[in-house]
Order: C-alpha cells, then structure tokens, then sequence
C-alpha cells in the first residue's frame, strides 16, 4: 500500500467506522503522539479513541487532502457531524515506516 492508501485506510476503518482494533493494521505499537492529549503508543490512541467513540458516537473525518513526500504525510480534513456540517478542521501529519503509522503531530481550528 502506498502512504496515501495507508491514510486512507486508517481514517475509513478506525476514525469513521470507529474499528478501534484496525490500528492493529496501520498503527506501530511504539507509535509516537505529539498530541498531548492522546496517550503515547498504540495502546493509547485505541485506549482514548475507544472512549471518544462511545462519548461521541456521531464522530466522523472527512478527508479533504493528502500530501505525501517520502516517509511523510500531512492530512487535511474536516471534523462533521451527522448532518454534515464543519464541527472543526485539523491537518494531521504522519511518520510513515514500514508500511504503519510510526508518529504523529496535529494541528486543530475550530469553527
């Protein structure tokens, strides 16, 4: 898979179909968060998205750009609720090895 396939993948499996367990697939299991928010390691991210999930069970990414250079990839996207109105916009961006998610940094703006 490609990086950008890889993203893709990922946002479809675990952000919007809330499949906690598909950062088996994409996510390393000593992935780096830069989000102070998120617990570091993949433990952490399926440990606090679980949670999210069940808080907000509506929770849905729409990916509106990705830009990938080498082991690098940054993810515009847009944070909507069910009716499909722009709730946030974040751009993620990763640290892709071997074929998995290995760091991350984010960057949110509220609407």
């Amino acid at each position: 898979m490609t990086n950008k396939e890889i993203i893709t993948a990922m946002y479809k499996e675990f952000f919007n179909e809330h499949n906690v367990d598909a950062a088996l697939k994409y996510v390393r299991e000593d992935y780096k968060q830069h989000n102070p928010g998120v617990e570091q390691g993949r433990k952490g991210l399926m440990d606090g998205f679980r949670q999210k999930f069940i808080d907000e069970p509506t929770f849905r990414l729409e990916i509106q750009m990705i830009i990938s250079e080498g082991d690098m990839a940054a993810v515009y996207l847009k944070n909507v609720d069910p009716e499909g109105k722009t709730k946030c916009r974040v751009v993620d961006i990763y640290r892709i090895q071997d074929g998995q998610l290995a760091e991350h940094w984010d960057v949110l703006q509220p609407c």
